[in-house]
């Protein structure tokens, strides 16, 4: 990706380093739009040292990236290494953790199918053993279930128009991103990387549809997309995941959704509310839905769920997850009625007929 001509600002790394954001998480100083920017460019064009770059993560991990700093790495990350290809369908973009889940069952290939099922079209994106965690994601249910998932973007854009539902991989759409692998890898942490690589977009969805921690990251997540002069999302929910996957967590769950308006929302226009999944069906713990062995137990989850040979817990897991993704795109007027839909899509048939569709792509 190196571009040998070029003409950088007057910030390389070392000096951002030096003067701005390397001497700690209570003194450090936080970057402007052109600072991060201009670091970024330099990153994904292979141009600072190793050991510097390792550095620069690690300090900007440390105090903690502002949203404006982040939604300047989006720019740069769609501008200079994004391929974006849109299908006719305006999906529900689903950017879940990438470095993967180790403990509990991957629900979105199959809340996706049924949604789309449903009317909802939904793409989920990710890649291959991702840094630091290198554990199960999309690309590896999928890979189970004999669907091909090694797709350059045209082709994922129109799987999601044949289907429904549609996967995008990394090394074909965020090339500049995944050439940074080994330098993660080595890092041994997350990074500023892994948070800005769930919001690269490539259907050009409207909707998006993330996960989280806690909910001042969540926050910072909505305000990073405002933040982001390349980004144009109309709506979009974040709540908190299993493992920071979008897959909902037994119990009480909550939401941020933006935009909104009237008393429950911020200065920002971020509500947030509580799911209560014992209120929809879902009466489980986490311990419920965990498994051994993530990939291939997930892949024989969505396959029994969506052909019916499998209720009760993960048939509401399954189905509730859909209805987010039903309720997100304003398809259903409350998660209520989402999940209504995706109840019905599993028992006519629809939803098996989309996996059927979906391998034979």
């Amino acid at each position: 990706m190196a571009q040998a001509t070029r003409e950088y600002g007057d910030w390389p790394l070392k000096r951002l380093m030096t003067e701005v954001v390397g001497s700690g998480h209570k003194s450090a100083d936080d970057m402007t739009r052109a600072q991060s920017r201009e670091a970024f460019q330099r990153i994904l064009d292979g141009e600072p040292d190793h050991t510097t770059l390792g550095a620069f993560w690690l300090a900007n991990r440390w105090k903690r990236n502002t949203p404006v700093e982040l939604g300047a790495y989006v720019d740069v990350m769609a501008e200079e290494s994004v391929v974006t290809a849109e299908p006719e369908a305006d999906p529900v973009d689903c950017g879940a953790n990438y470095d993967g889940k180790g403990r509990s069952a991957i629900l979105g290939v199959a809340a996706g199918l049924v949604a789309a099922a449903a009317g909802t079209p939904v793409v989920v994106h990710s890649g291959d053993r991702v840094p630091t965690q290198k554990q199960d994601a999309y690309k590896h249910v999928l890979d189970e279930l004999g669907v091909r998932t090694e797709l350059d973007p045209s082709e994922s854009a129109d799987m999601v128009d044949d289907v429904g539902f549609g996967f995008y991989y990394q090394p074909a759409f965020n090339p500049g991103v995944d050439a940074l692998f080994e330098r993660r890898d080595q890092v041994g942490v997350r990074c500023f990387v892994n948070t800005v690589e769930t919001l690269a977009n490539p259907s050009g969805a409207s909707v998006h549809l993330g996960s989280f921690y806690h909910l001042p990251f969540a926050k910072k997540m909505v305000r990073t997309l405002v933040e982001s002069e390349t980004t144009d999302l109309e709506r979009a929910l974040f709540f908190q995941g299993m493992e920071g996957y979008d897959d909902v967590r037994p119990g009480e769950t909550i939401v941020a959704e933006w935009p909104a308006e009237g008393d429950d929302a911020d200065d920002d226009g971020i509500a947030d509310f509580e799911i209560r999944t014992g209120e929809y069906g879902m009466d489980v713990t986490g311990d419920d839905l965990a498994v051994e062995d993530v990939a291939g137990e997930s892949a024989e989850i969505t396959e029994a769920v969506l052909t019916g040979d499998r209720t009760g817990t993960f048939a509401d897991a399954v189905a509730l997850n859909a209805a987010l993704r039903i309720y997100a795109r304003d398809d259903a007027e409350s998660i209520a009625d989402g999940l209504e839909q995706a109840r019905a899509a599993i028992d006519d048939g629809s939803a098996a007929a989309a996996l059927d569709d979906l391998r034979a792509f």
